[in-house]
């Protein structure tokens, strides 16, 4: 899941979940972003568990489609 909230920061910047991990952690040290980033992980945790129950994407998403 940590692998996974750091790709989300940085495939998916304009997000509301990466809004808010760059307003509470992004102006930290190392040790302060890894420690949001476990905080991210389980945020995006829920969020996934939503759209994968509700059909409900996690807000500001932008979805790519190939082709």
């Amino acid at each position: 899941m940590v692998e996974l909230a750091w790709s989300w920061l940085r495939f998916q910047p304009h997000s509301e979940l990466a809004k808010w991990f760059e307003h509470r952690f992004g102006h930290g040290g190392r040790r302060m972003r890894r420690i949001g980033i476990v905080a991210l992980a389980r945020k995006l945790l829920v969020a996934l568990w939503k759209y994968v129950e509700k059909d409900e994407l996690p807000a500001g998403q932008i979805i790519r489609t190939v082709g």
